[in-house]
């Protein structure tokens, strides 16, 4: 009897199809699968290292330095940073770019979740396809041909937008050789360029909100304005921090907008930090100097992105 259930009790046991595996045969497969893993990183790991790590510790090498190229670099310490913070053109280029990026990015964001609402109303097929077209047009076109036809058009006598407000009675307007103008011609042009990849993220965001919670919405009488702000918005908060985030980084850095435009001017009205870095490094040979204002600016957009990712915990919400 019990040679009969001993019998039974094999017949049911499954042979393991993997028991010719060893541990240390697993554990080699492991290996080769992570060893696949670090090379198919290791492109995107050294172009980091090259191409974005290396520069910034090789500025900051060089901001220790006195080095106009010609001769070999002179170690001078600290001097470049105590410089830098009593220069007053650079002092008012990272000025200018904390206005640019106060009003810019501002208005970036509001009007691309703005255009995106917009969209997500009912039109015909045909209108939605034009509205989009016209507000991702621009991002086909690089930053300096964008300044150089804005450029032409906002000229105070014969660029065309002072002439179709001078049909309308409208007197001209110094758009790039009055500082307070010049700024917001910059901002202008900015926006132009930039707000319709701001709306494409927004799209994205509002089509990720959840139909049922949309429904329990209308539900409760949710409409309008308090729809928005207690519903749609919370909602998108998680890209409106990034929209945030990669809108200050980009501000802080821009150059080609203002260098063709206004060349800085008129004064230093428009000139940024990245100009004044520009002009230092590569116009007055100060290499040095120059790597110093990259390395101030680099720690100020760190410090700043840190702050944003800090503060979202009090106002991001995740679904």
């Amino acid at each position: 009897m019990s040679s009969t259930a001993t019998t039974n009790q094999g017949a049911h046991k499954s042979p393991n199809p993997f028991s010719w595996l060893t541990e240390n045969t697993l554990h080699g497969m492991a290996r080769r699968k992570a060893l696949l893993g670090y090379l198919f990183l290791a492109p995107t790991i050294l172009g980091i290292l090259i191409f974005t790590a290396g520069p910034v510790i090789f500025s900051f090498v060089l901001s220790l330095f006195r080095w106009n190229v010609f001769s070999p670099p002179e170690w001078i310490g600290a001097v470049n940073y105590t410089r830098m913070f009593t220069d007053s053109r650079a002092l008012t280029g990272f000025w200018n770019s904390f206005v640019f990026v106060l009003f810019a990015v501002a208005l970036q964001v509001a009007l691309g979740l703005l255009l995106a609402m917009i969209l997500q109303t009912r039109m015909p097929m045909w209108l939605r396809y034009t509205y989009r077209t016209s507000f991702l047009l621009p991002m086909l076109m690089s930053g300096a041909a964008t300044a150089i036809v804005l450029g032409y058009m906002l000229h105070k006598e014969f660029g065309a937008v002072n002439y179709y407000l001078g049909l309308l009675g409208i007197p001209q307007i110094p758009w790039l050789t009055q500082p307070g103008w010049a700024m917001v011609s910059v901002i202008m042009s900015y926006l132009w360029l930039a707000t319709g990849f701001t709306m494409i993220l927004f799209i994205g965001g509002l089509n990720n909100i959840s139909a049922e919670i949309l429904d329990a919405a209308d539900v409760d009488g949710a409409q309008g304005l308090t729809r928005f702000w207690h519903i749609t918005l919370p909602l998108v908060s998680p890209t409106l921090l990034f929209a945030a985030v990669t809108g200050v980084i980009g501000g802080l850095q821009v150059f080609d907008l203002p260098y063709i435009m206004t060349r800085g001017g008129p004064g230093d009205s428009t000139r940024t930090a990245v100009m004044v870095m520009y002009e230092s490094a590569f116009k007055n040979m100060e290499i040095g100097y120059g790597s110093t204002i990259a390395v101030v600016l680099f720690l100020i957009i760190l410090a700043v992105t840190a702050g944003q990712f800090g503060l979202s915990k009090r106002w991001v919400f995740y679904q």
